[in-house]
């Protein structure tokens, strides 16, 4: 039983050192207002990825999970395919 609970003790220990560190990272960042327009190509590359995923967890696992999936991956491929003219041109 005392092995239990010095296991979850660490486990909370390290899950509140990393919500520090990523509080100071936040915090650093906003400071120096560092604003970066994010990659409209990713989202695309993401959703292209999700939509299949969606349609095996469909079929295999849980027929809302798929179809949440597929959701997903369908909103990513529009936000990229709105934003098109944003992507990275390749030289």
């Amino acid at each position: 039983m005392i092995d239990w609970i010095s296991i979850n003790v660490l486990i909370i220990a390290a899950l509140v050192v990393i919500g520090l560190i990523l509080i100071v990272v936040f915090f650093k960042k906003k400071k120096e207002d560092i604003r970066k327009e994010p990659n409209y190509q990713a989202f695309f590359s993401i959703g292209i990825i999700w939509l299949p995923v969606g349609v095996v967890f469909m079929l295999t696992i849980n027929l809302a999970i798929g179809i949440a999936f597929m959701g997903l991956g369908a909103s990513y491929i529009a936000i990229g395919l709105a934003n098109r003219d944003k992507w990275e041109k390749k030289k």
